[in-house]
């Protein structure tokens, strides 16, 4: 066998994947065309979240069946809660395997263009008004992004500080109750609002979140570095650094996708 490709689905990310998949039942008096096989459907849309080619440009030979086939099981797999399902899951397992810490976590938003417009677009205060989104996103105290959501780009990142929070799913992984609350939270001075702080609070965060006016050099940078690096491996996948998708949930199950794909690097990197 030749050497799997990088955005080829291994096995083990396979195993994982496989059992939340819905299954679709054929009609055995019309049956129509054969249904092409998930696992080359889904290399197929990892080709596109890799690359960032456009869905019509998925090269025919590599067998991922067309783009149009591809764009179709993305969509079916996030209106079936598919993506969300496995970050989940992955969250689990580092949290089992004691990768996942609680005591801290980071958030900030970042922007990208928006080339088609669509829900969850506004003109981008940072990019001359051009129509564009925002990727929020939460971490762990080591990067492990816990949740990330899609917002217009104009929305200003306290806004969406405690969505994001909320966002948050009960991991499991250890005994007794889900853990879903960081015992700390870290930002920058865009989410130093002190109505923001008591909500934060009210759930049993501690907030540490610099103050607008005071000098650079707080050292909170120490702690909030993780998040930046999220973003860094996020975008690293080029069909997150510009939005292309009108639909927003469909941009969104990307950036889910995304986030499962860098926690089960973390969990397969460590454990191997």
């Amino acid at each position: 066998m030749g050497q799997r490709r990088p955005w080829e689905v291994e096995d083990g990310l396979w195993e994982q994947i496989a059992p939340l998949l819905p299954v679709v039942e054929r009609h055995f008096r019309y049956p129509g065309r054969k249904r092409l096989d998930d696992r080359r459907v889904l290399n197929g849309i990892l080709f596109v979240l890799y690359t960032g080619v456009p869905w019509e440009f998925l090269p025919q030979e590599l067998e991922y069946g067309s783009g149009s086939t591809c764009w179709r099981r993305l969509r079916d797999w996030q209106e079936a809660g598919v993506w969300r399902a496995l970050h989940e899951l992955l969250l689990a397992e580092l949290r089992a395997a004691d990768l996942l810490d609680f005591s801290r976590a980071a958030v900030d938003g970042s922007h990208v263009r928006a080339m088609k417009g669509g829900e969850r677009t506004g003109p981008s205060p940072v990019d001359r008004g051009r129509t564009g989104s925002k990727h929020h996103v939460i971490t762990d105290a080591h990067g492990i992004p816990l949740a990330a959501t899609l917002t217009g780009g104009n929305q200003h990142d306290v806004t969406q500080l405690m969505p994001l929070v909320h966002a948050v799913p009960p991991v499991k992984g250890k005994r007794g109750r889900p853990r879903r609350r960081p015992t700390t939270l870290y930002a920058d001075r865009g989410y130093d609002y002190d109505v923001y702080r008591r909500r934060l609070q009210h759930l049993g965060i501690r907030p540490v979140i610099a103050r607008r006016g005071t000098e650079h050099g707080s050292g909170l940078s120490i702690h909030r570095w993780v998040v930046e690096a999220a973003f860094a491996l996020l975008h690293h996948f080029r069909r997150l650094r510009t939005r292309w998708e009108i639909q927003d949930d469909l941009h969104q199950a990307f950036l889910t996708l995304g986030c499962a794909i860098i926690c089960w690097r973390r969990l397969k990197t460590t454990l191997d």
